[in-house]
């Protein structure tokens, strides 16, 4: 690195969604973070300011990364205004940038969050109109510096959000069908898989073609936030510009000769999907063909497979319970030698399938509890599969 400056570790929290935290963390030990630890629904770990634009720009299952700057306790409102006052945010929150607060609160002192977050605002803008004479504008929808409260009791952790935006908004969208999986569940799907280019890839019911498209970027070791306009850490008083135009510029386009497989049998899917995977730079690699899923073709070479089949909101639940039928029949007849895995929130249809699942992993789309199960399709006889190794 250029930079001579002495490279201060500081703790950094990286959110997920409940299930992805092993997952992330690997991603976060392999970037070579420090005292890696998971917690619940997110993962702590140290480093230096190059590790936090690392953190933004390469993780793909993480939703924000967030910078911890005050953690106290507080047993009174008073106390609460006092902390945040004092507290020297000028060192994080530039003169004449916009401000929000983002609450999360289980607490007898405050009973409100959107109060919380006035207080924090007011007391945010207090210090500003003494030490400058202006205070900082409040900006919900698009703020330069996003600010985490966190109280649990009396415990009160204060954080500065170093994404901006959601990590999970890559930038690459354009289109999407109605209720899109998101994309770092997408990326968590594939990683838990352990699938890394290195065997075909099919996205068989694609969508707006997310997880074929999060499976192509990953086979190319393309950063996902390579394709975002900003990071809140930009907008920081110390935001070093040429480290992270350093880092940028390094970013490296492995040279994959594999293909996604990505179908679906809506066309409006397929040209959703189409549009999308050339913002990400990656329709060379994603074969996108019009195919119902009933009528899936033998697939040839094995592979990974991962599906997304409705959940019931939109089918009504006889007709569910066969169409997950069909997903188990279609399994057995045209991805033999595949490892399949089925993501889905309708815990009663996915037993449908009629196989066995290999690996369980219990994850949530939204606010819905889904069960991610991997089905091993061989030719003849489980028994016959473990002797013939």
């Amino acid at each position: 690195m250029k930079n001579s400056a002495v490279k201060e570790k500081f703790e950094m929290i990286a959110k997920t969604f409940h299930g992805l935290e092993a997952v992330l963390a690997n991603e976060i030990t392999a970037l070579g973070a420090e005292n890696v630890e998971i917690l619940n629904r997110a993962v702590r770990f140290y480093g230096d300011k190059a590790m936090l634009y690392h953190s933004n720009l390469y993780l793909r299952t993480a939703l924000r990364i967030l910078i911890p700057v005050i953690k106290t306790q507080i047993n009174s409102q008073d106390e609460f205004y006092s902390c945040v006052r004092e507290f020297e945010w000028e060192k994080y929150i530039k003169k004449g940038n916009t401000i929000a607060v983002d609450t999360f609160i289980n607490s007898t002192v405050f009973t409100h969050s959107h109060f919380v977050a006035l207080r924090a605002k007011d007391a945010i803008a207090d210090r500003f109109r003494e030490l400058f004479g202006r205070r900082p504008s409040v900006d919900t929808e698009n703020p330069d510096t996003l600010i985490n409260v966190h109280l649990a009791g009396p415990e009160l952790i204060i954080s500065i959000d170093t994404s901006g935006a959601s990590l999970h908004k890559r930038g690459y969208r354009i289109s999407e069908v109605p209720a899109p999986v998101n994309e770092v569940l997408a990326a968590g799907l594939i990683l838990l898989t352990g699938w890394n280019g290195d065997s075909n890839f099919y996205d068989p019911m694609c969508g707006s073609g997310t997880i074929g498209i999060e499976a192509a970027l990953i086979a190319r070791e393309i950063p996902p936030g390579v394709f975002r306009a900003k990071f809140g850490f930009e907008n920081s008083p110390d935001f070093e510009q040429e480290l992270w135009n350093e880092i940028f510029d390094n970013i490296s386009d492995k040279k994959w000769s594999g293909q996604v497989f990505a179908s679906d049998i809506s066309k409006g899917a397929l040209r959703i999907t189409s549009e999308n995977a050339k913002e990400a730079s990656v329709l060379k690699n994603i074969s996108i063909k019009e195919i119902a899923f009933e009528s899936f073709p033998q697939i040839a070479d094995g592979g990974i497979a991962i599906l997304n089949p409705p959940y019931g909101k939109r089918i009504i639940k006889t007709d569910l319970n066969s169409f997950y039928q069909m997903i188990g029949d279609v399994m057995k007849k045209s991805f033999i030698g595949a490892d399949v895995w089925v993501l889905s929130g309708n815990l009663e249809s996915i037993s449908n399938i009629g196989l066995r699942p290999a690996i369980k992993h219990t994850l949530f789309n939204g606010a819905i509890e889904c069960r991610y199960n991997k089905y091993e399709i061989y030719s003849g006889s489980r028994k016959n599969k473990y002797e013939n190794k």
